[in-house]
Parts: structure tokens; C-alpha cells; sequence
């Protein structure tokens, strides 16, 4: 990624990433029970969405300190999902597969997203 200039947010890696990862979400709470679609569904695909939303909105961004804060609002996104995750496990809404494949795709994707705000820096 370093280097690279993408003229649109949707030649980024990360926001193709988070977009794959959004779209299985989706997928998952379409599943859930019709109890948690105004509780955790909502939650869940909303800070599922924020994240690449922030990612598309910091690539907009004139100034590196600008840019930086909306992908910092974007880590804190990844951490909020993975948090709505941990509780579609636990009340057993999702398999412990699933649940393990998504974690660790968010948290390699943070480690992606710190990679990119590092080589912004420069």
C-alpha cells in the first residue's frame, strides 16, 4: 500500500476488505432472530458499515491530521464489531466458525488499517 496513490476509495485494499467482511455480516444477521433486528442486527451492521464508511470518508480528506482522525474512527469501528460479534456468539446466534473467522478477519483488517495510516505518514 505504501507508495501507491488509489484515485477512489474503492481501489483501497482496506475498503475492499471491510466491504467483503460488511457484506458476510449482512449475510449472518439475515439469520438472526426478528427480536434483535432493531437491537443487535442494527448494531452489528451499523459498525460493520462505519468502517468502511470512515475508510471512504478519510480517503476524501485534504490534511494528513484530518485523514488520520477519521481512520482512527475507523480502528474503533473494527473493535465496536467485534465486540457485537462476541455477543451474536455467545447468545449462540452465530457458530463458533463463524464467529472465529470473522474476529480474526477484523482483526487482521486492523492490522491493514494501522498499515495504511503508518504509510500515510510518510
Amino acid at each position: 500500500m505504501e507508495g501507491k496513490i488509489y484515485k477512489d476509495f474503492h481501489q483501497l485494499p482496506i475498503w475492499r476488505g471491510g466491504f467483503d467482511l460488511l457484506m458476510s455480516v449482512y449475510n449472518l444477521t439475515d439469520k438472526f432472530p426478528d427480536s434483535e433486528k432493531l437491537a443487535l442486527i442494527s448494531q452489528l451492521r451499523r459498525s460493520a458499515n462505519s468502517i468502511i464508511a470512515n475508510i471512504a470518508e478519510s480517503h476524501g480528506r485534504f490534511s494528513y491530521a484530518d485523514k488520520i482522525r477519521v481512520l482512527y474512527i475507523a480502528r474503533g469501528e473494527i473493535t465496536e464489531t467485534r465486540s457485537h460479534l462476541a455477543v451474536a456468539y455467545g447468545r449462540r446466534y452465530i457458530s463458533k466458525e463463524d464467529f472465529t473467522k470473522l474476529n480474526n478477519n477484523y482483526c487482521q483488517l486492523a492490522k491493514d488499517l494501522n498499515l495504511y495510516i503508518n504509510s500515510l505518514k510518510h
